[in-house]
């Protein structure tokens, strides 16, 4: 199994780099995982409804190029929250009977844009809070390598 996981922006603080290269090589021995981030676009603070979603366009633009047919999962406030344990039950649905890799989509600051959401198959929520997206990535990585410890029957404890 291939997970790949689309990124806005650029992480720059030293504990999240930290943090994701950790869950990245514990994440190693169970799958083949794949970090892109694409650019984001600088957002000025006063934006009208139009510029943010011109910028959110662009933005999903860049991320379009690097989904191919991976069962594609966005990270959406609006999205199904679920635990862990289901979380690590939709891996081996997808996994056995969509016979797919997954791609999981974490947007910029002002969210994703239309054309992701329309290719998304599934839209999963963390927490009704807002999180900053480059925490989110170091969140999702957990998750993923606590997914794969739950599936084999591994314990966790860190």
């Amino acid at each position: 199994m291939k997970i790949k996981i689309v990124s806005v922006g650029k992480i720059k603080e030293k504990y999240l780099l930290e943090g994701i290269k950790e869950y990245s090589k514990r994440l190693s021995k169970y799958v083949n995982l794949d970090l892109i981030e694409v650019e984001d676009e600088k957002a000025p603070e006063n934006l009208s409804d139009k510029d943010r979603q011109i910028i959110k366009d662009k933005e999903a633009e860049r991320i379009l190029n690097y989904i191919g047919n991976e069962y594609l999962i966005i990270l959406a406030i609006e999205g199904k929250m679920i635990d862990s344990e289901e979380f690590a039950e939709m891996f081996n649905n997808i996994y056995n009977y969509e016979n797919s890799d997954i791609c999981f989509v974490i947007g910029g600051s002002l969210g994703l844009g239309q054309k992701v959401y329309e290719k998304s198959k599934y839209k999963l929520s963390f927490s009704k809070m807002t999180f900053p997206h480059q925490l989110m990535k170091l969140i999702l990585l957990e998750q993923i390598y606590r997914a794969f410890r739950i599936n084999k029957n591994e314990p966790y404890h860190k």
